[in-house]
């Protein structure tokens, strides 16, 4: 009777070496087989029979055309405002038109106020002081280092 191969200690099981050997095999007949890059020499049109494709973005226009679609947004967009306000004065009480109107006016009354005290108090701050020297100024630039050793302090100046 003979027993079943034992792996011995510090060896790979043969099950898994023969496993490992075929995939390995595997990638060798397929690398030989085929190319992993292709580089194509045949030299590029300077011009090709391809049309031109759209970008992405405004479509190209003259400066001018540009200046004034940009005001026409504008325009078009300041207009809502004023069409929303009709529309309302035709279907609000005169109360609550009064209230929806009346409030952008006292917000600005409010941040007009706001400013007010903030440019008081920006005022009522102490100015800069400058100094105006007249005749000669000598300007020292010495470096004092400090050395401080042991358990009761003795300091050593140096300039």
């Amino acid at each position: 009777m003979q027993l079943p191969e034992q792996p011995v200690a510090g060896q790979p099981d043969p099950t898994i070496r023969r496993n490992a050997d075929q995939l390995m095999a595997a990638i060798n007949e397929i690398q030989a087989e085929e190319a992993t890059s292709y580089r194509d020499e045949t030299p590029l049109p300077a011009v090709g029979p391809t049309p031109p494709v759209p970008q992405p973005g405004p479509p190209p226009m003259s400066q001018w055309a540009i200046d004034a679609s940009g005001v026409l947004k504008a325009v078009s967009v300041a207009s809502l405002p004023i069409g929303g306000a009709l529309w309302l004065v035709g279907q609000v009480d005169p109360l609550t038109l009064g209230i929806i109107l009346g409030s952008p006016a006292a917000v600005a009354l409010a941040a007009a106020r706001l400013v007010a005290k903030v440019k008081d108090a920006n005022q009522a701050a102490p100015q800069p002081v400058t100094n105006h020297f007249h005749g000669d100024v000598h300007h020292n630039e010495r470096t004092v280092t400090s050395t401080t050793r042991g358990v009761i302090a003795n300091n050593r100046n140096t300039t």
